[in-house]
């Protein structure tokens, strides 16, 4: 059953976390802070936010959870449904929090519909590979 977590929780609770002020400097504010500075060979400063950092935890974790979906058994249909309720709240969020409504937390909720929507399409194509005629 721990299987069927959908992983996208993490960067959901992550970014709510941040909102309610526990990342440092009271609310989304933090997402603007440079947790990573470095200075490139090329002479230019990179650095990444906080925000930033969240997203690239999201890819992350989508490539684990398409990886999830090659899978075919019972509880790959429960990974599709709680995936689908991580992204309703998600979209709530979006909707009615006005500290959600940021291009980082736009992006995270896109994140988790390509994860429903690339869930589903791979379930599909791989269990119409599983499928065996016999003739």
């Amino acid at each position: 059953m721990i299987a069927a977590m959908p992983l996208m929780i993490i960067p959901f609770i992550l970014y709510n976390l941040a909102m309610l002020g526990l990342m440092g400097d009271g609310g989304i504010a933090a997402l603007q802070h440079d947790i990573i500075v470095l200075s490139m060979l090329s002479g230019a400063i990179w650095s990444m936010a906080l925000g930033d950092l969240f997203i690239v935890i999201a890819l992350v974790v989508l490539f684990f959870e398409i990886l999830k979906a090659t899978r075919t058994g019972p509880g790959n249909l429960i990974n599709h449904i709680l995936s689908m309720l991580v992204f309703i709240p998600f979209l709530v969020e979006f909707l009615l929090v006005q500290d959600a409504a940021t291009q980082v937390f736009f992006i995270l909720m896109t994140i988790a519909l390509i994860d429903v929507i690339g869930g589903f399409a791979v379930s599909i194509r791989s269990a119409g590979r599983d499928v065996s005629i016999g003739l």
